[in-house]
């Protein structure tokens, strides 16, 4: 059974990941556990009690708070709860306490909501992007806008390095939940030959498997963000799936770069990231 930590800070975008891990577990039987992550000060001026005490209360008033919050996102998904468990974690920098729990306890992804603010380093917000480019565990990273819906699809954007350990990874994502998954890569006119190649090989190697091959050539016209919205905007994927170590060249022009100021596509497909 698949392990992912579903963070929030209580807010109303935080609820969009939680709405699609709850999908996943709908497809899959996974194991949530919801995880929000403070930081307790004790005040100068508090009532005198030892730090661990005040910290032990206040840890116990935000798990209040988070079943509560929880509880009323599956309320309004008119789901009930399955195996879910509660975690709360101080510490001052969140993004870290997030990554450190999910690797103490062998988290297969962590799913957190993001948002987009039309600036390059706001795409995804901090916490969200430190995430991305640093978490050793999977990380799923949900729009706002996300509304539950089923997990039929999964595009997999690929430069073809490392490609046969690739698919099998995102087959293990895809195959549980019954979607089908589809790579795709773009071609530039110098490497159009060799990476017909490339395709055609892994076709004959992963005939029976449920995965389909879209080889599209690169409008030069365009920049690298533009092609790709250009391309789920047509097909629509439930999940778009990325590596960061071998793509990482690829990942910042997506994402990171200046050009990507006025892409919206956060706004409309969960991202999933693997980083190897």
């Amino acid at each position: 059974m698949k392990k992912i930590l579903v963070t929030t800070d209580f807010s109303a975008n935080s609820k969009a990941g939680i709405r699609f891990a709850v999908q996943m577990s709908e497809q899959e039987n996974c194991e949530l556990t919801f995880f929000h992550s403070c930081h307790i000060v004790q005040s100068a001026t508090a009532e005198h009690k030892s730090f661990s005490s005040f910290e032990k209360s206040e840890i116990l008033k935000f798990r209040n708070k988070l079943e509560q919050f929880v509880n009323s996102v599956y309320k309004s998904m008119n789901v009930a709860p399955g195996k879910i468990h509660y975690a709360i974690s101080s510490s001052f920098i969140t993004d870290s306490n997030i990554m450190k729990y999910a690797d103490d306890h062998e988290f297969d992804f962590i799913c957190i909501s993001r948002s987009g603010s039309g600036k390059a380093k706001k795409l995804f917000g901090t916490n969200t992007s430190n995430l991305i480019m640093h978490s050793k565990v999977p990380v799923i990273a949900v729009p706002s806008t996300y509304r539950r819906k089923k997990i039929s699809s999964v595009l997999y954007a690929s430069d073809l390095a490392n490609l046969n350990a690739e698919i099998k990874t995102v087959l293990a994502f895809s195959k549980p939940l019954g979607g089908r998954a589809e790579l795709l890569h773009f071609n530039y006119p110098s490497d159009f030959q060799n990476n017909t190649n490339i395709i055609e090989e892994a076709i004959g190697k992963y005939s029976k498997e449920h995965i389909t091959y879209r080889l599209e050539n690169i409008d030069i016209s365009m920049n690298l963000v533009a092609n790709m919205k250009q391309v789920i905007s047509k097909i629509k994927p439930s999940v778009l799936v990325m590596f960061t170590n071998q793509h990482q060249n690829f990942f910042e022009k997506l994402f990171l770069s200046s050009s990507t100021a006025d892409y919206s596509m956060e706004s409309s497909v969960p991202l999933l990231v693997f980083r190897k």
